[in-house]
């Protein structure tokens, strides 16, 4: 284990606020909705889904590195999936991986790190960018949390937010409002409000005005000001997620302070505790990001991801993959060595694995998270 890095310094004792910049990469969750591809031991950041050889986990370190260096990139993930999360991730340090007992939602994961990192660096400016999301041009992702750290660095928490391109009906929006003056961040505006998912007639209207971005959950912000938003609406949250930090760093005083505390912490998302609020009072901030982006929230929007470019309308992603297709489209997933022909069906969905089939179309794509509550409720776990 390499020795915890301090801030890197400039000229006299100075820092940029890019050098005090932090990422940090929330990898939890399951993707329930791309079972029976992902599992609890498998989950969706672990794969490789759009065929580029590298994992979901792997791409969004490689696209971080450039910007904060591998010495200050901090891993926030499940106890089950420290060693593929190391062995993906190589030069990830030993003090820069954070292991969660269970899942506690994003709030506990985001404020943990920031807690952390700010006991080490007071000044310490992070940034959280999902493991599990597929982002296309990094040059201009990169310029976008550039301007994203000086906004922060003026005092607001942060947030990136995607320049819709269609009227999706399965992103949150952001309503931008008024432009901040921002030294280095041009494109910087208030966030008015949070909207959640809406039906497509509204869509349509945001798309229109010009005014609504996609709410991608990436955020930028100083430690201390997310911490000190999180203490005025979440105050309990907040003295355990302290309590724990002040831990973290002496191996003698982890475990059992993880045991203790970590149970206690509330299921929230960060949207709600933190940005939510922040918005409302004016604390919230936002650049509007041009780059490809997408949450790949289920088999409907992997499909469309891996069909730019192909001669076919039949998309298929596996090593080994033995496929046939005649008048077909969608997308075929194959983890087995079975032969898997198609004869006349459009927009199918076909997930084989070992253990599991999963069927269906591109329309009920969504409905595959209530295949996976019903074989929780039957105590098939052996397939979860």
């Amino acid at each position: 284990m390499r020795g915890i890095v301090t801030r890197r310094r400039y000229g006299e004792g100075m820092t940029t606020a890019l050098e005090r910049f932090y990422s940090v990469i929330p990898a939890g969750g399951i993707g329930s909705r791309l079972w029976p591809l992902s599992r609890a031991d498998a989950p969706k950041f672990l794969h490789d889904l759009t065929g580029s050889g590298q994992s979901l986990l792997r791409a969004t370190w490689d696209r971080l590195e450039p910007l904060a260096g591998p010495d200050r990139i901090m891993v926030v993930t499940g106890r089950a999936h420290r060693a593929a999360v190391e062995g993906q991730l190589p030069d990830l340090d030993d003090h820069n991986i954070v292991l969660e007992s269970e899942p506690r939602d994003s709030t506990a994961a985001i404020a943990l790190a920031a807690a952390i990192l700010m006991k080490r660096e007071p000044d310490v400016i992070i940034g959280s960018f999902a493991a599990d999301h597929v982002i296309r041009g990094d040059r201009l992702f990169r310029s976008t949390v550039t301007q994203a750290v000086q906004t922060a660095e003026a005092g607001y928490i942060t947030t990136i937010g995607i320049q819709p391109t269609e009227p999706a009906i399965g992103f949150g929006y952001i309503k931008t409002g008024t432009q901040l003056d921002v030294p280095g961040a041009e494109l910087a505006t208030k966030v008015d409000s949070f909207v959640e998912k809406p039906d497509l007639k509204t869509a349509k209207r945001y798309l229109h005005s010009g005014d609504y971005l996609w709410n991608a959950g990436m955020y930028i912000s100083r430690a201390d000001v997310l911490l000190t938003e999180l203490e005025r609406h979440e105050p309990e949250m907040h003295a355990l997620v302290m309590e724990l930090a002040e831990a973290w760093d002496d191996p003698a005083t982890r475990g059992p302070a993880v045991d203790h505390i970590w149970p206690r912490l509330k299921k929230i998302a960060i949207d709600y505790s933190v940005a939510e609020p922040a918005a409302a009072a004016g604390r919230l901030a936002v650049i509007p990001g041009h780059f490809d982006w997408d949450d790949v929230g289920d088999f409907a929007s992997l499909a469309k991801l891996n069909s730019s470019g192909r001669k076919t309308d039949l998309a298929i992603l596996g090593e080994n993959a033995r496929v046939l297709s005649d008048a077909s489209s969608g997308i075929v997933v194959s983890q087995s060595n079975r032969v898997i022909s198609l004869i006349g069906v459009t927009d199918i969905v076909v997930v084989d694995t070992p253990d599991a089939l999963l069927v269906t179309t591109s329309q009920n794509a969504q409905r595959v998270k209530s295949v996976v509550d019903a074989l929780k409720l039957s105590g098939r776990d052996d397939v979860l």
